[in-house]
């Protein structure tokens, strides 16, 4: 059976509220986190929204001169890991740094400093090239960052499954746990890919919505039947995996167990989700049969949700697959609808909500449902979040490629 595994820290930057208290109170109120792009002027482009960090100074988490040499990305990850750290109550100095890893990934890594170092390439020469620029860019330097400033040196990876990565990082961080490997993780994802280049390559691809850059409180809009695309976000979610033993030696607050996981690919096509969503179904299986869990008793899913047409007709259809009659009764809400689509940071920050719908008995909304579309007749949370006590929860994570990832977390139980 191997270790019992547990939540024991959050740490959360995202478009409505950095920090887990914040956080927790956007989720409760439903706080919609989009507006009109400020990093560039997106005047020319078709997309000029998205969930974007307010008010994030870096230097509050990270040395002055060291955040200088990092992409945003990664000081979202690093800032995210540190809060984790504080809200678990963990004394690096009294673990085995040996037996601390850190799994956090990035779905792209560092657009902005790709974007910044072509134009100095293209406009100056390549003597103008900064030598921190590779390393900056890389999408594995979140997980190098948060090592290299906790000082821990166990089991360290980047998972890079698109948007599926922050859920792949966890789970796979709850196996090594599981396996013996470690004692302590840091896993999630991070993402800062509202840029130029991001932007106008999803709104090539017609994934974004176009039509209410005018009114981007209401542009996100999972499962609504006038949804017209996604909408881009980017933040990090990281949170503090810990075996039983670990947390009950030094007297650790849990959030929940983590109790299944399931992997698998549509094996479809590079964007698009397999019609019937038949793949998705069978990746929440294998996460229920990993958990010993019956659909039955399942509370709560943190659906993946994009506000796209296929994205959420196929979860819907894979839900219902999984749960049959108890698909009508179980709580579905997409917290993309507030956040926006935050990429590789999506199942850092989405599995947070699901153990946050656990310790703190209440289910996030779907902001922005107004009209039902045909076959998705799923109890969404419209709009308001609801106090309701949550045993079992799941999130789900679906990335380009194919790549589906779930997580079962579960209140825990001595």
């Amino acid at each position: 059976m191997g270790n019992r595994v547990v939540v024991t820290g959050l740490g959360a930057v995202t478009p409505i509220g950095t920090g887990k208290e914040d956080f927790i109170a956007g989720l409760r109120e439903g706080r919609n986190g989009i507006e009109r792009i400020t990093q560039f002027d997106p005047a020319e482009y078709a997309s000029q929204i998205a969930g974007e960090i307010k008010n994030f100074n870096p230097d509050d988490f990270i040395d002055k001169k060291e955040s200088k040499r990092m992409d945003r990305y990664a000081q979202f990850a690093v800032a995210a890991a540190k809060m984790a750290l504080e809200d678990a109550a963990l004394d690096l100095d009294k673990i085995d740094r040996d037996r601390a890893g850190v799994f956090v990934g990035a779905g792209i890594g560092g657009m902005p400093t790709l974007h910044q170092q072509y134009k100095k390439l293209f406009d100056k020469g390549p003597s103008k090239i900064s030598p921190f620029f590779i390393p900056m860019m890389i999408a594995n330097m979140a997980a190098g960052q948060i090592a290299i400033n906790l000082g821990i040196h166990g089991p360290s990876a980047c998972v890079v499954t698109a948007c599926a990565t922050g859920t792949n990082c966890i789970g796979d961080a709850f196996r090594v746990i599981q396996n013996g490997e470690a004692d302590i993780m840091f896993a999630g994802g991070a993402e800062a890919s509202v840029s130029q280049a991001g932007v106008a390559g999803f709104a090539a691809m017609k994934a974004l919505c176009a039509d209410h850059n005018d009114d981007p409180h209401h542009a996100s809009r999972p499962f609504d039947k006038n949804r017209s695309g996604f909408v881009m976000g980017e933040g990090a979610g990281v949170v503090v995996l810990e075996s039983l033993d670990s947390a009950k030696k030094r007297g650790a607050k849990i959030y929940a167990e983590v109790v299944g996981y399931g992997r698998n690919n549509d094996a479809y096509h590079i964007t698009t989700p397999a019609p019937e969503g038949q793949y998705q179904a069978k990746c929440m299986q294998l996460a229920l049969d990993d958990a010993k869990i019956s659909p039955a008793d399942v509370d709560y899913i943190n659906a993946h949700g994009t506000s796209t047409h296929c994205n959420d007709e196929g979860e819907t259809k894979a839900i219902k697959t999984v749960f049959g009659e108890h698909a009508y009764k179980v709580a579905v809400s997409s917290t993309k609808s507030m956040t926006g689509h935050m990429l590789g940071a999506a199942g850092g920050v989405e599995a947070i909500a699901a153990v946050v719908a656990i310790s703190e008995s209440f289910v996030p909304p779907t902001i922005n449902y107004e009209t039902p579309d045909e076959g998705l007749n799923l109890d969404y949370v419209p709009n308001k979040s609801r106090e309701q006590n949550v045993n079992v929860a799941i999130s789900n994570s679906f990335g380009f490629g194919g790549h589906n990832a779930c997580l079962v977390f579960k209140k825990f139980d001595e």
